[in-house]
């Protein structure tokens, strides 16, 4: 039904004749409240509409409407004023909707695309003066209404040129139509339009179109299962929807999904599916503008829960709630994208193909005379079934057929695909539990380099997850902090894909694993493990290493899996999360360290597995959460650990030897005036983990910052003016700033030089500290820029000199300036309707036995002088600290701290650690 003869539509002109009509003179400034008055009321009614539970492209359609109706009265506005002042009317002309407009499909903040149409003839000062009445009578009220406004004005001829030009021009045309004005100035212009369409070269736009999908993809990691998905140019987005119409049109001349059923490339019940998912996203994007109050399309995280309750989900539980709105997204996303892909491979819609690999060489010889195997054939590297019934014979080939897919580089035609969707059902208990389907599975998951595209095919197709329950229980699954960028199930196979690159040496980083997991009997095996290790989730966050144990046993008995392969997997299961916690929390410079995590890890084959696992689990949870100075870290841990597997008298006249070498090399370098005393002395007042950990020209820095701060001793009144040593420098392979400072020690020195960076407005990513036993401090701290990398600010390293030598030497507290600092931070920051910190605050104070130090770890969300309290605290109930490991990500600081009694090298008494532990805790819960 044609939108002017809907109930609607009548009632909107009902309601603008009673608003909207003005005596003759009225000026456009006093009909202003008139309009905004309308479109207040109106917006109330769609608002209402929207609350009620309408479908998503009904309230759209209903804002055009609406809009049409404004512009309509506009109009005939601006012609009675052109009558008026001007007389006869120069020439026809028509207003368009274009884009999304054209479309019908506006959400609130949307943008509204106008044409103004003009005849081919049209000139002379009359018809500018008409251009421009018609131009100001028009834009200048919608504009003052706050509507975002695009506009052109153009004859047919200008519409062709400006379509040769700009794609986009062409994409706006094909979905035109008139708001009103002339009718048949439209339709010569379409005709037009669609002669030129005919006579382009459709190859080239459909070119241009699948580059652009590629580069919109790959913006969201093409991934449609990102935890804060872009609603409209996200992969199975609304742009998805648009594009396979738009290249229809142009290659076929289809104007709807409806012709593709006719053309039997779409069959009807795939057609529904599309335009329910559609809708939903439509209504998604309507409430996702109301409650940003403009326009916007990422789904954030701290949104979800507000969007879904608004939505009428209702479930109690924030979580509960967040969940079951985000599986009817990515269900939706999931269905528009498979539909277009699909569409795109029977509509031969390809994008052009780059250079091919060997192995692909080497298969298309394979597949020159076609062949025919398993219940199907495969030609030109594209696999198809020999009849419909090829998984009703047997429906083990539901998991061959993938297998079959990977060993020869193969695709599956569309409508093999289908059946397939079509034959889930078939994986029944029986096949789950088939010793040759294991086979086959198996098979998959040990072609090495070439896992990860065949089980993110099975799984879009819905055949993983019903094949293995327990991962189809992680199928679009939020997953409730802060790290993960994706859910759990697109986290598990993006792990998958990382190896994948170990194992194809992608580069040189992805290389250096691979040569220490090649060392293992059997390196394969970590792709299993991968596979299962998030599969306690289902269960829940917590304790899901636990729980993934429990659930995988029976999986890995499932797939035949030996003993000794069992006992493995399941260690690295349980411990998945153990090596980055281990870098992360304890002093790696300490050699008692790596003691405890041999005696944890037991032997190197496991340790070779978690070190690999543990870079492939980071690498999977978002783009940016791996980076160099964690790989070192990760690194260390990996070698040093890999060590205690060797000879411990081996290993400690090792040490000797290096240290031994490293003190000739420096003391036959000669550095500056540093006499061989200083180094002699360098060398006999610091432990053997300083220069096991340190790199020669860091120790040659600390010597050159030593001999500077011995001199000031000259001309200093007290050990207390001297002032502290300072080296800052950026090291661009880190990414971040390094700065040293080298100073004699004193209560307090780590919290104050805490607060001292903290007001220059920088991030502390790590620290490394070590004392002489002349009391010299030799401290480290590597800081980055609040938005990541090196410190960018010029005035930081003046600001910190500056606070630092306040607290040192003028002994001026920095804690008021810090609240200050904070207090300006926190205007700033709107912390309304987000989703409660998945970390809740904690403190923990303990004994490790292994390591014989006493440790505090804390977890808080990160504000502005945290470790400046927390230190100064510590200090201040009589403990040093002698080692500290910084460590913020994504809004939670996660810090550990060794430390000692100020007073005495016993024990700390326990009442003393509990007593510290509660005060620490009033802090992080403030």
């Amino acid at each position: 039904m044609p939108i002017q003869d809907n109930s609607l539509f009548r009632r909107l002109h009902q309601h603008a004749q009673k608003r909207l009509i003005f005596d003759p003179g009225v000026s456009r400034s006093k009909q202003l409240p008139a309009y905004k008055r309308y479109v207040e009321l109106e917006n109330v009614m769609l608002e209402r509409m929207h609350r009620k539970g309408e479908s998503g492209l009904k309230v759209c359609q209903a804002r055009a409407a609406m809009i049409d109706v404004v512009i309509e009265n506009l109009f005939l506005a601006a012609l009675d004023l052109y009558t008026t002042e001007q007389g006869t009317l120069p020439c026809k002309m028509a207003i368009l909707a274009t884009g999304g407009y054209g479309r019908r499909e506006l959400n609130p903040h949307s943008d509204i695309d106008l044409m103004f149409l003009y005849p081919l003839k049209a000139g002379g000062k009359a018809f500018k003066k008409f251009q421009e009445i018609v131009a100001e009578e028009i834009l200048y009220p919608l504009w003052d209404l706050g509507l975002k406004v695009g506009h052109a004005s153009r004859n047919a001829k200008e519409v062709i040129d400006e379509c040769r030009k700009e794609i986009q021009s062409k994409n706006a045309i094909l979905e035109s139509r008139v708001i009103c004005g002339s009718e048949p100035l439209y339709k010569r212009m379409r005709s037009r339009f669609e002669e030129f369409v005919k006579s382009e070269n459709s190859e080239v736009y459909i070119q241009e179109r699948l580059e652009s999908e590629l580069l919109r993809h790959a913006k969201s990691g093409n991934t449609l299962y990102l935890q804060e998905p872009d609603i409209k140019n996200g992969v199975g987005g609304l742009r998805d929807y648009q594009n396979i119409l738009w290249m229809a049109h142009i290659k076929y001349g289809f104007r709807s999904f409806r012709d593709l059923v006719k053309a039997e490339l779409l069959r009807n019940d795939e057609r529904e599916a599309l335009i329910v998912a559609y809708d939903f996203l439509l209504r998604t994007r309507t409430e996702l503008h109301m409650q940003n109050r403009r326009p916007t399309d990422k789904l954030d995280l701290d949104q979800q829960p507000v969007i879904a309750e608004y939505l009428n989900y209702p479930q109690e539980d924030i979580f509960e709630r967040v969940e079951s709105f985000m599986k009817d997204y990515y269900t939706a996303a999931r269905t528009i994208y498979q539909s277009s892909e699909m569409l795109k491979g029977r509509m031969a819609l390809e994008t052009s193909t780059g250079r091919i690999s060997f192995r692909e060489a080497l298969r298309a010889r394979q597949n020159l005379l076609g062949r025919k195997m398993e219940g199907f054939q495969l030609y030109e590297k594209v696999l198809s079934a020999q009849n419909p019934n090829v998984f009703q014979d047997d429906p083990v080939r539901l998991i061959r057929i993938f297998r079959l897919a990977q060993q020869f580089g193969a695709k599956l035609d569309s409508d093999l695909r289908f059946l397939i969707t079509r034959s889930i059902p078939l994986i029944d208990h029986s096949i789950i539990n088939s010793a040759s389907a294991a086979k086959s599975f198996c098979s998959i998951l040990r072609s090495s380099g070439e896992v990860y595209p065949i089980l993110m095919q099975m799984h879009e197709m819905g055949v993983l997850g019903r094949y293995l329950p327990e991962f189809g229980e992680l199928t679009c699954m939020v997953q409730h902090e802060y790290y993960h960028r994706y859910t759990a199930d697109e986290h598990v196979l993006r792990t998958i894909r990382h190896l994948d690159r170990v194992f194809s040496k992608h580069d040189d980083e992805y290389g250096r694993y691979e040569k220490e997991l090649r060392k293992n009997d059997d390196p394969l095996l970590l792709y299993l493990i991968l596979l299962l290790h998030d599969i306690g989730k289902a269960e829940g966050m917590k304790n899901h290493d636990v729980a993934g144990v429990r659930i995988a046993q029976p999986i890995l008995n499932r797939f035949n899996i030996g003993r000794e392969q069992q006992e493995q997997i399941l260690f690295i299961i349980r411990n998945h999360l153990k090596m980055a916690r281990f870098w992360q929390r304890f002093d790696l410079d300490d050699p008692k360290t790596a003691v405890s995590f041999a005696k944890f890890v037991e032997d190197p084959h496991k340790l070779r597995l978690l070190y690999v696992h543990t870079y492939c689990d980071a690498r999977g949870t978002g783009p940016t959460l791996w980076n160099n100075h964690k790989d070192t870290l990760h690194r260390a841990l990996y070698v040093r650990t890999l060590e205690q597997f060797q000879d411990d008298e081996i290993i400690e006249q090792k040490r000797k030897d290096l240290i031994s070498m490293l003190h000739q090399e420096i003391l036959e370098k000669k550095i500056g005036d540093i006499s061989k005393e200083e180094v002699e002395a360098h060398f006999s007042l610091l432990p053997e983990r300083y220069f096991i950990n340190t790199d020669q020209e860091d120790i040659e820095l600390h010597l050159r910052m030593v001999n500077k701060l011995l001199t000031q001793i000259q001309t200093a009144y007290s050990m207390g003016t001297l002032a502290p040593i300072i080296h800052w420098h950026d090291d661009i392979d880190l990414g971040m700033t390094v700065v040293n400072v080298v100073t004699w020690d004193r209560a307090g020195l780590f919290y104050k030089l805490a607060g001292a960076l903290t007001l220059a407005g920088v991030n502390i990513v790590s620290t490394k500290a070590i004392t002489r036993k002349d009391h010299i401090s030799i401290d480290t701290f590597y800081i980055i820029d609040p938005g990541g990398g090196a410190v960018s600010n010029k005035k930081a390293r003046k600001v910190f000199e500056k606070r630092l030598e306040e607290a040192l030497i003028q002994e001026k507290e920095l804690m008021p300036a810090i609240d200050e600092r904070e207090a300006k931070i926190a205007e700033q920051r709107n912390d309304k309707d987000m989703l409660p910190a998945p970390f809740p605050p904690s403190v923990d104070v303990y004994h490790e036995l292994s390591l014989k130090q006493t440790i505090i770890e804390v977890q808080a969300s990160d504000q502005i002088g945290l470790l400046y309290r927390i230190s100064r605290l510590i200090t201040q109930m009589g403990f040093d600290i002698s080692f500290a490991r910084i460590a913020t990500e994504r809004g939670v600081a996660m810090d550990t701290f060794y430390i000692k009694n100020e007073k005495s090298e016993e024990d700390t008494h326990t009442s003393a650690l509990i007593e510290l532990r509660e005060e620490l805790d009033k802090i992080v819960k403030e």
